[in-house]
């Protein structure tokens, strides 16, 4: 039976604009993000069309599933597991503004070198990754859409392929506002169809 979980990182913030770390700071989407809740709902209405819908508890995920929740007549299953990583005392700032010896630590390994006040990265890893065997078995054999936020999906895609959740920086740099990831369980396995690919497109590769 094969199962299809779309993790759709939520629309813009203001802090996001300008890279800054959100993570636990409950921000709501702008301007920019509200067009792009809207590019989602009209690719998840025309191309994928979810039997269910899964939502992160933060305010700019609620905003961005809330038009396609609408549109699909589909209450979203929120999680707090789903919420993104609590930063500390990086919340706000941009990596150059922060100490060097902490932005630079950080960088070079996340697991072993949080941010002071912050979340262990691993540790956030592995509630997603709890959330995500939840979805595949409660669902199985649907098509689900989850909205999130950019480190938690990064950090769920290297878990359930086992890469090394530390290098997820590296190995996965980039994830837009609003972009699309596709993984598909069958049989136990986890394989990845498609990552960062922007809602704004007509379709996602199959």
């Amino acid at each position: 039976m094969r199962t299809t979980v779309v993790l759709a990182r939520h629309g813009r913030t203001e802090w996001h604009h300008g890279n800054r770390y959100t993570g636990s700071t409950d921000l709501p989407i702008d301007s920019v993000g509200v067009q792009q809740a809207e590019f989602l709902r009209t690719w998840a209405v025309e191309e994928f069309r979810p039997d269910v819908l899964w939502s992160s508890p933060m305010l700019r995920a609620r905003q961005t599933v809330a038009p396609t929740a609408e549109a699909l007549g589909l209450d979203p299953t929120v999680d707090a597991r789903l919420r993104e990583v609590d930063f500390g005392s990086a919340e706000g700032k941009m990596l150059s503004e922060l100490p060097p010896s902490v932005g630079q630590a950080f960088e070079l390994d996340p697991v072993a070198n949080p941010f002071p006040g912050g979340e262990n990265v691993a540790d956030a890893a592995e509630r997603v990754h709890r959330a995500f065997e939840e979805i595949i078995r409660r669902h199985a054999g649907s098509e689900v859409l989850v909205v999130a936020h950019n480190t938690l999906i990064r950090l769920l895609v290297c878990r359930v392929l086992g890469l090394p959740v530390k290098d997820y920086r590296r190995l996965l740099p980039a994830l837009g506002p609003a972009a699309l990831v596709r993984l598909r369980e069958q049989d136990g396995t986890v394989g990845l169809e498609a990552f960062n690919v922007p809602a704004l497109r007509t379709e996602i590769p199959q």
